[in-house]
Order: C-alpha cells, then structure tokens, then sequence
C-alpha cells in the first residue's frame, strides 16, 4: 500500500530524526559521583558503565564500597536520563507535540 505524499515525506523525517538522536544519545557521556568523590563512574548514552574509579581510603570497607559503588551508578544513570530528555526536547520542540510525550 503507497501511502499519500506528504504521508511518506512525514514518516521519512521522521526516521531521519530518530537516526539523529540516536547519534546524540550516543554521544553523551556523564560521571555519577558518591561519598564526596571517593566513588566515580562513567556512563554513556546507552547506560554502559565506561569505568569505575575507587578511592584507596573507600577500598578497605567492603560494604561502605559497594554502597557507594551503586549510589554513583545510579546518579549517572539519573544524568543520562535527564541529558536525553534535554536532547529530544531541544529536537522535538519544533513539532508541537504536547508536554511529556518524550
């Protein structure tokens, strides 16, 4: 079934827009941070943990470690929630589409 003109000019912008923040949702990149500092992760777009930095002083106490460890896990996971929300808002608000859809 062929679909009218301005039908098929949409759904193409349309998947070009979403190969667009695709590549910008790839890009991104935040660090979440624990106990002042003493526990780093970083994490991409995609929610992969690129690495993991624990300070010696945190290294000795096991559970106050692994506390830490997820508390900055989920701070950054918290970050890259909010930093593709502010992409699709920033390439979504041009189509008036109304308020928290994306």
């Amino acid at each position: 079934m062929k679909l009218p003109g301005n039908m098929q000019t949409a759904m193409k912008q349309a998947q070009q827009m979403q190969a667009r923040m695709q590549e910008e949702i790839a890009k991104i990149r935040v660090e979440g941070s624990a106990g002042g500092g003493m526990v780093m992760v970083s994490m991409d777009g995609q929610k992969n943990i690129l690495s993991v930095k624990i300070d010696k002083e945190v290294a000795g106490d096991v559970e106050m470690m692994q506390d830490l460890v997820l508390a900055a896990c989920n701070e950054a996971v918290r970050k890259v929630d909010e930093a593709i929300q502010q992409k699709m808002g920033g390439m979504l608000g041009g189509l008036g589409l109304p308020p928290g859809m994306f």
